[in-house]
């Protein structure tokens, strides 16, 4: 059973600092482009990253870039996200999705794997 896990969420004041983590199980992830999503009540889902697992090469979204950086640990099996100098406008269920590919964002539907998402809230 194939499986993406987030981890890392929660509550944290604007300027501060979240380790995200996907954990991915059940097949070779060696070939996939993972990326990070993140929706907010009330909004549409938007992309914040992707990292290609094969090469380690990364994109952001403008919104994040300089504060948000993707990194793997392959012997877990696990990217990650960390975010710094967070702001109010962060808050949002975090999502991590696999898919085959180019690092650009496709439509989610195009994306073969979602993990359940981790909620992040920063206070202001």
């Amino acid at each position: 059973q194939v499986q993406l896990v987030e981890s890392g969420g929660g509550l944290v004041q604007a300027g501060g600092s979240l380790r995200l983590s996907c954990a991915a199980s059940g097949r070779t992830f060696s070939t996939y482009v993972m990326d990070w999503f993140r929706q907010a009540p009330g909004k549409e889902r938007e992309f914040v990253g992707a990292l290609s697992w094969r090469t380690g090469s990364t994109v952001y979204a403008d919104s994040v870039k300089g504060r948000f950086t993707m990194s793997k640990d392959n012997a877990k099996n696990t990217v990650y996200l960390q975010m710094n100098s967070l702001k109010p406008e962060d808050t949002a269920v975090y999502y991590c999705a696999a898919k085959v590919g180019s690092l650009l964002p496709v439509r989610p539907a195009d994306y073969d794997y979602w993990g359940q998402g981790t909620q992040v809230t920063v206070s202001s």
